[in-house]
């Protein structure tokens, strides 16, 4: 499954959806291994969609993967151990501030820094 693309189509209450397509799948239904935390996700269905000329995958979020922090889930072709792709979910109180006050730093330095290059422009012309 070496020239498979996965495409996410949508995330949505608690699904997650995409296309697979590619030219080694052939007519056979493929085969994913989906895992989070090093953990088989059940509930992953693969089914035809000749609509968009591919196999309409979807997964389950897994409740484990809905907790504090960054959470990853996997998506590989169980053959080849290749990564055909995955979704991120973050959440949690601690981790979202501290998110927005490193944006905040860095939205203050780069504030700091446009200041001095312009003042150094203009003492050099």
């Amino acid at each position: 499954m070496s020239d498979i693309q996965l495409t996410k189509l949508q995330l949505i209450e608690g699904v997650w959806s995409g296309i697979l397509k590619g030219p080694a799948l052939g007519g056979d239904v493929p085969d994913l291994r989906v895992t989070h935390n090093n953990l088989v996700v059940e509930g992953v269905k693969v089914q035809a969609d000749p609509e968009n000329d591919g196999w309409r995958v979807t997964i389950p979020v897994p409740l484990a993967a809905i907790s504090d922090g960054v959470q990853t889930v996997l998506i590989s072709d169980p053959v080849t151990n290749l990564a055909l792709g995955n979704f991120t979910l973050l959440a949690g109180e601690v981790f979202d501030d501290d998110l927005r006050t490193e944006v905040g730093l860095l939205r203050a330095e780069l504030d700091l820094l446009k200041r001095a290059f312009r003042r150094h422009c203009v003492e050099t012309m």
